[in-house]
């Protein structure tokens, strides 16, 4: 007799619906489409490191103006989002499209408290590069230990 795996199952479950959603909005003349919450979920392609004064992002955004990129900092939370417009070319027949268009959303989770007045950013050849320094109290402190 065969043992049922509630988790197993939810597991296929699961995989099943990503690999219906991933593929939506995949048509031949629309290209792959950014919707918030559908396939946005690894672009833009991020790199998140830390070190003792603060958090550093860089977000690959090729093709985006300064002005069409919108940066929220929140509870812990940064969000990118943004809109990548199509270019007027009807007139063409598209043989591959891989560079999607339309609107995208990340929302990534740092790792500590930040100090969102200080967070800046900078876009250069495509990369932005965010800088969110940490709040000072999840900063370390070096303590003195004094001997009697």
């Amino acid at each position: 007799m065969a043992r049922w795996d509630l988790f197993r199952e939810m597991d296929m479950l699961r995989r099943e619906v990503d690999e219906a959603f991933r593929s939506f909005g995949m048509g031949q003349l629309l290209g792959p489409a950014f919707i918030p919450g559908i396939g946005t979920g690894d672009y833009p392609r991020i790199n998140l490191s830390e070190d003792d004064n603060g958090f550093y992002v860089e977000a690959l955004v090729p093709g985006l103006e300064p002005q069409d990129i919108e940066l929220n900092v929140m509870q812990g939370t940064l969000t990118l989002s943004g809109e990548r417009k199509e270019a007027a070319t009807n007139q063409r027949t598209w043989h591959r499209r891989e560079r999607g268009m339309g609107k995208f959303l990340r929302t990534i989770e740092l790792p500590a408290a930040v100090d969102a007045d200080q967070v800046s950013a900078e876009y250069h050849n495509g990369v932005l590069a965010i800088t969110l320094p940490k709040a000072e109290e999840v900063k370390p402190r070096k303590i003195t230990v004094r001997a009697n």
